[in-house]
């Protein structure tokens, strides 16, 4: 094909896209992510990076990259003077925000549109109803959705634990900016409550640049279940719910899709509250409705995620819908695409860069080997490459290992065997602890709430020898040198090329 017509059709081509070009405004797994769509879009993609992320994965997945700052997120990932710098230095018309640092500050959103860039989600007005905690708490109990009992906003230690007497132990102190679990304290008395308080303040400030907390009962035993929504400013639609009850310190790690605990009957009432507030605010784009559901059955608003939530594969798996292409399509002008009739099943595991065995504490490292699986029915989004960094900036999600089925079971088999499959050295994970989860009888039940990982022990597996992950690791090199053509004398026949990954993994040696 001739140079001229390789570049009439790349000029037809953006003609046609939604966005000149657009910057994303996040790093690690969800960014990457989103260039795959922007790619399959023909939507020229541009990466911002910190000092600490130069040559990531998410880096190199761009069509062109801009250092933005040092390795600390405030100087960089959460500093929207220098992503907007950088937006109009490289003539992006839309930046998208992925998850987290500046997804859900309105303020963000509100220059974006002084700009006149684009921001790939909800509008400022809409993000300050419903992504503040406290006013979309306001907003739920005027439409007669059901709340859990708490009070809007707690200055003080002193005010708290005033509130928390009021309405009865345990209670939960939850940040108002923010979500995915970052701010968030459990008490069950009193003396619990001050360092409580402290804690989630300190927390809810570095993760959101906001310190405000509110408050809330905290309703045990319980199931989190949550309703994907799309919407265009005008109308709403509900995209079925996702039950994600597995947590530790209230943060995500086993999503799934339909939920064992929902019936027909409630699922109708959740996706129509959700419908509801998203329509009261006019609301646009992607959004997430989560609700508590309580041992009676009855369930309870909690908050509203105005963005795209870490788990939405586990609905794009089953309706075969792609949220971030639906996304930029939105904010690009354009209306609900249709919806297909939901298929299957679909669970996710997050695999994060932590020791489970010892209080989750947060790994880092370089990954020195790495190879992920393939199969019928399983994705993996991942953020990291060999010879990455995991470093102590930032969350510690390094992948997600997302499998499909015609029924539960089959899903969860094929998340079993993918991801005994992942082959990860360097940086101790969480890849054991997540097939313990999925192997055990809780799960297979479907009987699973939010405190059940924190409620039990989990014994550590047995440790691997260090000549046994040598020679893995020599066999995977070995393996996969001869599949890519590097090595020509490389022994076909060695029984090595039948050794996979390491399922188990011991803490901190391998996972």
């Amino acid at each position: 094909m001739s140079p001229l017509v390789t570049a009439a059709l790349s000029d037809l081509a953006a003609s046609r896209a939604p966005f000149r070009k657009v910057l994303v405004a996040n790093r690690g797994e969800i960014a990457v992510r989103i260039f795959r769509t922007l790619r399959e879009m023909a939507i020229p993609s541009v990466a911002v990076t910190s000092e600490a992320d130069r040559g990531s994965l998410h880096a190199r997945s761009a069509n062109e990259s801009v250092m933005i700052g040092p390795a600390a997120a405030a100087g960089s990932y959460l500093n929207a003077p220098r992503i907007l710098e950088a937006a109009r230095g490289v003539g992006a018309d839309a930046i998208h925000p992925g998850y987290g640092f500046l997804s859900e500050r309105a303020a963000f959103a509100r220059e974006c549109r002084e700009a006149g860039i684009a921001f790939i989600g909800p509008s400022p007005e809409s993000m300050e109803r419903l992504g503040d905690k406290a006013s979309a708490r306001r907003t739920a109990i005027r439409l007669g959705i059901p709340v859990v009992p708490g009070v809007e906003g707690v200055a003080t230690a002193e005010s708290a634990r005033a509130e928390a007497e009021r309405i009865g132990y345990p209670v939960l102190l939850k940040a108002v900016g923010g979500g995915g679990g970052r701010g968030m304290r459990s008490a069950s008395s009193a003396e619990e409550l001050t360092a409580a308080f402290e804690g989630a303040r300190r927390e809810s400030e570095t993760a959101f640049g906001d310190a405000r907390l509110f408050l809330e009962k905290r309703i045990d035993p319980a199931r989190h279940v949550e309703v994907q929504i799309l919407a265009d400013g005008n109308d709403a639609i509900a995209l079925g719910e996702r039950e994600c009850s597995l947590q530790r310190r209230y943060q995500k790690i086993i999503e799934e899709s339909p939920s064992t605990a929902v019936n027909a009957k409630t699922r109708e009432a959740m996706e129509r509250a959700a419908v509801a507030l998203a329509r009261d605010a006019k609301y646009s784009g992607a959004g997430t409705v989560e609700f508590l559901l309580g041992p009676d059955g009855s369930f309870y608003f909690l908050e509203v995620n105005a963005r795209l939530q870490v788990e939405h594969p586990v609905t794009e798996a089953r309706l075969g819908l792609d949220l971030v292409r639906a996304q930029i399509e939105i904010a690009a002008g354009g209306g609900l695409p249709r919806v297909p009739r939901p298929a299957g099943h679909a669970i996710e595991a997050r695999l994060n860069a932590e020791n489970p065995y010892s209080g989750f504490l947060p790994q880092t490292g370089k990954v020195l080997l790495l190879e992920w699986p393939a199969g019928d029915g399983v994705r993996i989004d991942a953020g990291i490459g060999q010879g990455g960094t995991v470093h102590v900036h930032y969350d510690s999600l390094l992948a997600k290992v997302i499998a499909h089925g015609r029924d539960r079971e089959e899903a969860r088999a094929r998340l079993v065997a993918a991801l005994k499959r992942v082959t990860l050295l360097g940086v101790t994970t969480n890849q054991s602890f997540l097939i313990d989860l999925l192997e055990d009888g809780a799960f297979r039940s479907g009987e699973t709430y939010t405190g059940t990982i924190e409620s039990r022990e989990w014994p550590a597996p047995e440790s691997i020898p260090d000549e046994a992950i040598l020679a893995a690791a020599v066999a995977l090199a070995s393996r996969r040198a001869a599949r890519e053509g590097e090595r020509e004398d490389a022994d076909r026949y060695s029984p090595w090329h039948a050794l996979g990954g390491w399922g188990r993994s011991p803490a901190g040696a391998r996972a």
